[in-house]
């Protein structure tokens, strides 16, 4: 490939490939990436049709292609497709995301002639118990291809680094690059509206809340219960939740709540769209899940001056370093004690403040957008460099 033509104007020109634009971390990352870079021109390449994020991307006048091919399946037809494409582009970079694209775009990428190919891992762990087999089978696969196809590596956290170099991923490849926030958009802000003002709920008692749909891996009953804990014992409060599936025509969610009898502390919410708004209003967040990749949600609440309690899930130590609770994994008694130690804080005024600017503090220092652009652009150029060297 001559390198000489995949610039642009003066811009580098990245082509991404992503399995699908639908809500999740992976894709929001992307879209914030693709958005606050304006060094490079980048075009996203979906395996599948139209989602969450395709229009907010072309609203950034970023170029989208849809290969439209059925979640879960492969058509010779859009690989194909995905092969003139590539030699028509004839991009600087090959950016792939998540298992699925890194092994699918990675070949199509090297077959269509591209060298320059960086694999993004989004996963922090991969325990068989926790992972899909058909998952699992492709981190395994592209574990034995990782020596030739892609010239870097990125993950988030240097727990995922471990994690897959024990797979087997080739060592050498591996760049650590933190998720970046809009931190003019995750700011300590006044709200739009209040769910105290909605719910008739006193200042007095501590809103607590959680971000995050509704699946196994959030492990809800495992928050359940340790909201339970506490209104046993008469610790006053009140729980919000919000994200896919968490309203109250979840029946499932509902039955769940009523089990440990809580339903009178629990306010769904559902999906809601402007999350500093909803983080804003919120004395303390709660993350329970018992798998996680980079949990977002954390260095949102963060970033909004919100502290967190949170399981010892996926990087979420290495987000809150000293400014939260970590608990274990599926050990409600720990995350009820921790919530409760933090509620005792909460009672603190000058505590609690102190506590809320460090969350503030840690976020801009490490995980900021303009952070997060500068560690990609040095990716992209160092494989070009030394692709342009070897020519």
């Amino acid at each position: 490939m001559n390198i000489k033509k995949c610039s642009i104007i003066g811009k580098k020109n990245i082509i991404h490939i992503i399995s699908s634009l639908g809500e999740g971390g992976a894709e929001g990352v992307l879209f914030r990436l693709c958005k606050h870079d304006t060094k490079n021109k980048h075009i996203v390449i979906t395996l599948t049709s139209e989602a969450k994020y395709s229009l907010m991307l072309r609203n950034e006048n970023i170029e989208v292609i849809h290969l439209n091919m059925p979640t879960g399946r492969l058509r010779l037809s859009g690989l194909f497709f995905l092969y003139r494409l590539l030699r028509k582009k004839k991009p600087c970079v090959v950016q792939t995301w998540m298992y699925h694209s890194d092994l699918i775009g990675g070949v199509i990428a090297r077959l269509a002639g591209i060298r320059n190919v960086i694999w993004n891992i989004r996963h922090s762990s991969l325990e068989p118990s926790k992972t899909k087999k058909s998952t699992l089978y492709v981190a395994k696969l592209s574990a034995q291809l990782s020596s030739w196809i892609p010239k870097k590596i990125i993950c988030c956290a240097e727990e995922a680094k471990v994690a897959h170099v024990n797979l087997g991923y080739d060592s050498s490849k591996f760049d650590i690059i933190g998720n970046g926030y809009d931190l003019s958009h995750f700011k300590p802000q006044l709200v739009k509206e209040t769910i105290r003002e909605t719910f008739n709920i006193s200042s007095s008692i501590p809103l607590l809340g959680m971000v995050g749909r509704y699946t196994p891996e959030k492990d809800q009953s495992n928050l359940f219960g340790a909201i339970s804990k506490l209104v046993s014992k008469g610790v006053p409060l009140y729980l919000v939740l919000a994200g896919h599936g968490m309203s109250s025509d979840n029946n499932e969610l509902v039955e769940l709540i009523d089990k440990f009898d809580i339903s009178e502390q629990v306010i769904l919410m559902g999906s809601v769209n402007d999350i500093p708004n909803f983080m804003n209003q919120l004395d303390l967040h709660i993350l329970s899940s018992s798998s996680e990749g980079f949990p977002n949600v954390l260095a949102e609440a963060m970033a909004c001056s919100i502290p967190c309690v949170t399981t010892d899930a996926g990087s979420a130590k290495h987000i809150l370093g000293d400014c939260g609770w970590i608990t274990p994994i599926k050990d409600t008694a720990a995350l009820s004690n921790n919530i409760l130690l933090a509620l005792q804080e909460f009672e603190h005024k000058n505590k609690w403040e102190t506590r809320k600017a460090s969350c503030v503090s840690r976020i801009r220092d490490n995980f900021s957008i303009e952070a997060m652009v500068d560690r990609y652009t040095i990716a992209w150029d160092s494989i070009e460099i030394n692709s342009e060297q070897k020519n």
